[in-house]
């Protein structure tokens, strides 16, 4: 027999011990458990012996092979640990459009992907909270866009293009509402719905790209470092929050409020 049909012969007949262990031990705990449970007669025994005896000489001869025995009760399973709602993390300005007084004391940051179709859905009760909250509440996008979402970078460019006129936050909604459509002929579009100067727009999405390249990959940055992992991720005063609605937008701005006066 040569070395490489040994080494097959070897492999196979680790994997049966193997098997016959996992059958032993879980043979072995179905037992222990009728026992604890006094559903456990002296009919079993010699069984029950057997099956010890078994166990006994299989994880020997495991051992032998330098196997590992399976032990149900020492199997774990581990779980993504619950994220900390608590934590606050320092979501700095920098250049970012703001939409709201600068000294409103809630500030809500959102990580957006514009060819998203949840954070289209999920932007709608922003403009409501603004709205519900006059000069208390200010908002602020930051760019994480998802690498099999073609679009997004582009569409990002776009609004920050749109910045330079004044126009971001309606150049976002546009870009939401048309799932971050951009070729030429809607950019086109979007300029002449928001008034902007369309000459001026397409040059300065040309013009401005290495700039605006460095704008989203800081605030891609600013996400990682921020245990963001997908869009939209929201912040309220630096906290991640679970916060999607209207209400319940308003249940964490007024427990905020409240804790200020």
């Amino acid at each position: 027999m040569n070395e490489q049909t040994r080494n097959i012969f070897l492999g196979a007949g680790a994997g049966i011990i193997v098997g016959i262990i996992v059958i032993a031990s879980v043979v072995s705990a179905g037992i222990s458990q009728l026992k604890a449970e006094g559903r456990w007669g002296r009919k079993f025994d010699e069984t029950e012996k057997k099956s010890a005896a078994l166990e006994k000489e299989l994880s020997t001869l495991a051992e032998s092979h330098s196997l590992v025995p399976y032990r149900p009760s020492s199997v774990h399973y581990s779980s993504t640990p619950a994220e900390d709602l608590n934590k606050v993390y320092t979501l700095e300005v920098g250049s970012t459009p703001v939409l709201g007084k600068a000294d409103a004391p809630v500030t809500i940051t959102m990580f957006v992907d514009l060819e998203c179709p949840f954070c289209a859905q999920f932007y709608g009760p922003i403009k409501e909270v603004l709205n519900a909250y006059p000069g208390k509440v200010r908002f602020m996008i930051k760019n994480f866009p998802l690498p099999f979402h073609r679009n997004a970078i582009p569409a990002a460019k776009a609004a920050l293009a749109a910045d330079l006129q004044g126009k971001y936050f309606e150049m976002v909604d546009l870009l939401l509402k048309n799932k971050a459509q951009v070729p030429e002929s809607k950019l086109k579009e979007y300029a002449k719905t928001l008034g902007l100067d369309e000459k001026k727009f397409l040059e300065n999405l040309k013009s401005k790209d290495t700039e605006f390249e460095k704008q989203i990959a800081h605030d891609m940055s600013l996400g990682q470092r921020s245990d963001v992992d997908g869009t939209p991720a929201f912040f309220l005063n630096g906290k991640k929050t679970k916060a999607y609605d209207l209400n319940s937008w308003k249940a964490e701005i007024d427990k905020i409020l409240s804790s200020k006066q």
